[in-house]
């Protein structure tokens, strides 16, 4: 499980060095492959601190709040009519993922949507999927935005 503290250092120091006009996609590259990169180093010397006491029901909230590299939020906005739904949730389900939660609203003719997606038996990457979703949103007419819900909890804490 990722750790969330690294995450959010690494996410703040790749933006303090490129600066925030940076493409926040550019960014979770770049956090994705040095956390993957240390993320051994950093399983190794946590190990025997995460066997010094504390509950497991301590360690799965902790977990929990990190999120997970097995999930996805993905977040929809644009003109509201028929078929948006549909069309980001087809994608999901080619892909083999399942829709954890999904908050949807229209105020005024604007259409807003969250799904959160659990990815663990997924045919593709989250790179792959993320360039579906882009295409889906053009031929829908939407912003279709998707992230690993680890990086995207790291990203928001800044």
């Amino acid at each position: 499980m990722a750790n969330e503290e690294l995450i959010y250092r690494i996410t703040r120091a790749v933006y303090g060095r490129l600066g925030t006009a940076v493409d926040e996609q550019t960014v979770e590259q770049l956090v994705t492959e040095v956390y993957r990169a240390i993320e051994p180093v950093v399983a190794h010397n946590g190990s025997s601190a995460a066997s010094e006491g504390g509950s497991a029901s301590a360690r799965e909230r902790e977990a929990h709040a990190e999120g997970s590299a097995q999930r996805l939020v993905i977040s929809v906005f644009g003109l509201d009519h028929p078929g948006i739904v549909a069309g980001v949730s087809k994608v999901l389900a080619d892909a083999d993922c399942s829709i954890i939660d999904i908050n949807q609203t229209v105020v005024q003719g604007k259409f807003a949507m969250v799904i959160i997606a659990d990815m663990s038996r997924a045919r593709e990457s989250a790179t792959a999927l993320k360039e579906r979703f882009r295409k889906e949103g053009e031929r829908l007419g939407v912003r279709i935005y998707a992230q690993r819900e680890d990086l995207f909890n790291a990203m928001h804490r800044i």
